[in-house]
């Protein structure tokens, strides 16, 4: 095709840009946790259905529909997640989450919003293209084992056979307008960690009596530090953070059990591969000099997310001839965030971009916050880039 005949794109890009609005504030009032998106799933599934689409349910919650062009061709997926965090909303804006302690405060709404309204566009023009695009929607993105792998299994990938997927995340980090785009390794591994400190209970006044859980466990908080800062190479990236902190009953009673929760991030297999080994060795020596036991539990989570060389090209120049080269930002280090896009990538070639959503003068606050909000001019932006970039990649399969 030629730049021309790409108008289409831009023009009904706008054209849908209230409803693009309009879906992502339903979905931001009605927020649901993984695998609890059943009504997520019934709005999706019905505007599908009013598109024309085949629509297919997996993975407990999960949907997908398949939008077919004016002439028979390959398949390719485009892929939104659909679950939101357990975050009590402080934004304060008037289509805030109607549903306390649960707030898409990672862009997940958006994602929708953005897949739909490419599916839209796609299904109104389906004479101005060949071939199929699968868009999934996959629960459960937040919690590791995720719905991604679940929808694999289940087939979400055949019938028809899916050549390459695409994925987007909302980054607040980069302005409005903008995309950015990286070729390898995009996003970290993410695995979780549940660390149980064993002490011995007693009254506040005599701690020598005790082994106190709560010190401990402090002490090895500051000392998983040292596996960044001592333990690896300092050219090679890695994440230990303890997120949730739980002991103890009362201000005068020493606790004699802490339950710590947390994240690890890694980019290089051989250094996640190490990652328990390290992290026994602190707990071992702080547990030992306190006189407390401990107990690790390790959960292998995502891998880390792989962009396909080839993918990078297409929608690099995709994006620079929707948006203007100057837009398309070459991201030159990845995320340490982790996604179970990465098991898509690793079952077909895959691209994960990053949807510049920044607004200027705005506070932007970061992924997973109680204030986080995009600028929803990036919504369009994010519809034009999708769909001239599954345009492209379709004819690299034809």
């Amino acid at each position: 095709m030629k730049q021309e005949d790409y108008a289409w794109v831009l023009q009904g890009t706008k054209a849908l840009f209230q409803q693009l609005v309009n879906w992502r504030r339903h979905f931001h009032r009605h927020p649901e946790l993984g695998f609890a998106e059943h009504e997520t799933g019934k709005k999706i599934s019905g505007i599908l259905e009013e598109l024309g689409a085949e629509v297919y349910r997996y993975a407990k919650t999960g949907v997908a529909g398949v939008i077919k062009g004016g002439a028979t061709g390959p398949c390719v997926a485009l892929r939104a997640d659909m679950d939101a965090l357990p975050v009590l909303e402080e934004t304060g804006v008037e289509y805030a989450s109607r549903t306390p302690g649960v707030m898409h405060a990672c862009g997940h709404d958006a994602h929708m919003a953005i897949t739909l309204g490419v599916a839209s566009l796609l299904a109104a023009n389906r004479n101005l293209w060949q071939g199929a695009v699968k868009f999934i929607f996959q629960p459960a993105e937040e919690c590791p084992p995720g719905g991604a792998k679940a929808m694999i299994e289940e087939g979400v990938l055949q019938n028809p056979d899916v050549k390459a997927v695409l994925g987007l995340h909302v980054f607040p980090g980069l302005p409005t307008g903008t995309v950015g785009i990286k070729t390898g390794t995009v996003m970290a591994a993410a695995d979780n960690i549940r660390i149980m400190i064993q002490g011995q209970s007693g009254h506040g006044a005599a701690p020598h009596q005790t082994v106190d859980a709560v010190v401990t466990a402090a002490q090895a908080i500051m000392a998983l530090q040292t596996i960044a800062s001592r333990k690896i190479d300092p050219l090679e990236p890695v994440v230990v953070t303890v997120g949730s902190i739980h002991g103890g009953t009362k201000c005068n009673v020493i606790a004699s059990e802490v339950e710590l929760l947390g994240t690890v991030r890694t980019l290089n297999p051989e250094v996640r591969k190490n990652m328990p080994k390290l992290l026994r060795q602190i707990l071992d020596g702080v547990t030992a000099m306190s006189g407390a036991a401990y107990q690790l539990d390790y959960t292998w989570g995502y891998p880390p997310t792989v962009n396909d060389e080839e993918l990078v090209g297409i929608v690099r120049e995709a994006a620079s001839q929707e948006l203007g080269s100057t837009n398309v930002v070459n991201l030159a280090k990845p995320s340490m965030g982790g996604e179970d896009f990465a098991y898509f990538a690793q079952t077909v070639p895959g691209i994960f971009v990053m949807l510049g959503s920044g607004s200027a003068g705005g506070d932007n606050y970061p992924w997973h916050h109680a204030r986080f909000n995009i600028d929803e001019q990036a919504l369009q932006y994010g519809v034009r880039v999708m769909t001239r970039s599954l345009l492209q990649v379709l004819r690299r399969f034809t």
